[in-house]
């Protein structure tokens, strides 16, 4: 069985997210989703006075929250399997890591919201720290997103070493899950008429990787990566982003974000991270 962990904090982008993932799952054969929460200590109000009485009072609380937004879901997607866990942790991200590991989970399905590019640098975002943890492939739901069918999957590649930086296994559990047109695609700034024989050996590699999806290649000649993306998703109605994350690509400079930090906070359609 495969299995989907969504994790929620009810706001709204999580609340899509879930909606989202519902519509998704109910097209997978064998499938169940956890709806997730992690729940610290609930110690106080705006002013002070205690929220809830007990360990059991706030129990009581998450559960009814989490059975509601379960009901919400099945309204969209009413045969889907779902499964609600509350658990104990500080660190949402830590606590799901450990969950994921030991529960086998397939994906994990989360929303992001759009920040302003100091809120980027300073606040951060778990959905891309869970992608930093390289546990499952994770996809990453914009807050405007609504669910159509996943017929279009665009696999931005950089080329370079593809037979050892490229996780083939994981990308073929995607593919196989949504069966999509697969387009490959590649965007350089000192691309031209023709392909370098460096190029063309990397693209014959990754054809015969994915020989299976009969995918498409592209070459795009353009200075910026999230912008040449963004034409691209538009122009081939794109269904879902699928990257492979560099080994410390979020360890970037300051003012320099990693191609998949950037899609994230600005693409308009889900992305799929999938560690090398």
């Amino acid at each position: 069985m495969k299995k989907f962990l969504v994790p929620t904090d009810f706001s709204d982008t999580a609340k899509n997210a879930a909606l989202y993932a519902a519509q998704v799952v109910a097209g997978v054969k064998d499938a169940q989703i956890i709806l997730y929460n992690v729940s610290d200590k609930i110690t106080a109000g705006t002013d002070g006075s205690p929220l809830t009485e007990s360990d059991d009072d706030r129990a009581l609380i998450l559960t009814q929250a989490l059975e509601q937004l379960k009901t919400e879901m099945l309204a969209t997607a009413s045969a889907v399997q779902i499964t609600c866990v509350i658990d104990a942790g500080t660190s949402l991200v830590e606590t799901l890591e450990r969950y994921v590991r030991h529960h086998g989970i397939d994906i994990v399905i989360m929303g992001i919201t759009g920040a302003t590019r100091l809120e980027q640098i300073f606040m951060g975002s778990n959905a891309l720290d869970m992608v930093n943890k390289a546990v499952c492939p994770v996809i990453i739901v914009p807050p405007d997103t609504q669910y159509k069918q996943i017929k279009n999957v665009v696999f931005a590649s950089d080329f370079k070493e593809v037979d050892s930086t490229t996780p083939i296994a994981p990308i073929k559990a995607v593919l196989d899950i949504f069966k999509p047109n697969l387009h490959i695609v590649n965007v350089d700034s000192e691309h031209y008429v023709e392909l370098t024989d460096d190029y063309k050996l990397e693209r014959t590699k990754l054809e015969n990787m994915l020989k299976d999806y009969n995918p498409q290649f592209y070459f795009i000649r353009f200075f910026d990566f999230q912008e040449a993306i963004s034409q691209f998703t538009h122009d081939k109605n794109i269904d879902l982003i699928l990257i492979v994350p560099k080994r410390n690509a979020f360890l970037s400079g300051l003012f320099k974000t990693s191609h998949t930090k950037k899609l994230a906070y600005h693409s308009h359609v889900p992305i799929v991270a999938i560690h090398e």
